[in-house]
């Protein structure tokens, strides 16, 4: 049997949300993590997104925080054909949705993933790196986000992760 090694643990685990502001306050009141750093990504924002393979667009909005040594990401789709929508329908409220685990070999990584069986749901670029999730609900019971590691995208999630450090409660929301 084929096994992929894959060369980084998980930092990060996403939750699929109806409403982004609640579920970021809800986390805030309720479990204490923040502060949550808003971001909108419009139709347009990646410099390529695939969808099952064909070329697509993918909009959302996301909340990042930190509690400890694990990264929250809450994700508010806007976009329906999505691996968002895929695994948790519009209307259901939240659901967990994927791991993020880091890359330094994304290509070779994804055709490891695709050659276990693991389809590709969407994948796209940024100017900063590449991602792509893999529907690996067979094995784990949710997606799997590959994302690579690259400087900017270091230097961003560290930057939430000191504002978590001594967090009081102030701005819980935080709008770029």
């Amino acid at each position: 049997m084929r096994k992929l090694r894959l060369q980084s643990a998980a930092f990060q685990n996403a939750w699929v949300v109806d409403d982004l502001e609640a579920a970021c306050n809800a986390w805030v009141k309720q479990l204490g993590v923040g502060p949550f750093f808003i971001t909108d990504y419009a139709p347009g924002a990646f410099d390529s997104v695939t969808y099952l393979g064909a070329p697509s667009e993918l909009a959302m909005r996301i909340g990042i925080a930190q509690a400890g040594p694990l990264q929250i990401e809450l994700i508010q789709p806007i976009t329906e054909q999505s691996a968002y929508r895929m695994s948790v329908p519009a209307g259901s409220g939240q659901g967990f949705h994927h791991i993020g685990i880091w890359t330094e070999n994304f290509d070779q990584d994804l055709a490891d993933l695709n050659g276990l069986g693991y389809e590709t749901i969407n994948a796209g670029r940024t100017r900063s790196t590449d991602f792509a999730y893999v529907d690996a609900r067979p094995l784990l019971g949710c997606m799997l986000e590959i994302v690579t590691k690259t400087p900017l995208a270091e230097r961003r999630f560290s930057e939430i992760a000191t504002a978590a450090e001594d967090w009081q409660g102030d701005a819980p929301l935080r709008y770029a």
